[in-house]
């Protein structure tokens, strides 16, 4: 067991091999992204990877408080959904109006992969391997898509 201080730092760890694991690559616009913190430049739309001691998770989170105006931006991704998973090279799971681990409302498109730990460095290979073709093949989804949710801005 690991003391608070400790995960933060493994963690920190993590996330900063990560980012210079990315660092090189660049989006599919041809320019330097910070992968960590994608900005998909909509409000209250993420790209968020998260890992904990049981496993891992990319998804397309929309976190608007009017849960009206969040179905309004999970039907425009529906309605992109068989180019999101033509990019991906596989399917996610989509749940319109789930709780996050705070008891927000927030809809996601989401893939995990389980039985991994970021406490565990046995792990961060297959992590980045997890991770690594998500996130690029996101920004290439998010590179022709994000025109389609203008009309939602």
């Amino acid at each position: 067991m690991y003391t608070r201080e400790q995960a933060s730092k493994l963690r920190q760890a993590f996330w900063t091999a990560f980012g210079q694991y990315m660092a090189p690559v660049l989006s599919a616009e041809g320019l330097p992204t910070n992968w960590i913190n994608y900005k998909t430049g909509l409000k209250n739309v993420y790209f968020r990877m998260q890992v904990d001691k049981r496993e891992a998770s990319i998804a397309i989170e929309m976190t608007q408080q009017d849960l009206e105006i969040q179905q309004m931006f999970f039907e425009q991704f529906e309605a992109l959904r068989e180019l999101l998973h033509s990019t991906l090279g596989e399917e996610w799971v989509w749940d319109l109006h789930t709780e996050d681990e705070y008891g927000k409302g927030v809809s996601r498109i989401y893939t995990e992969l389980k039985g991994v730990s970021i406490f565990n460095q046995d792990d961060w290979p297959a992590l980045i391997s997890f991770f690594k073709p998500r996130i690029i093949a996101l920004d290439a989804f998010w590179s022709d898509a994000k025109y389609s949710f203008d009309e939602l801005r």
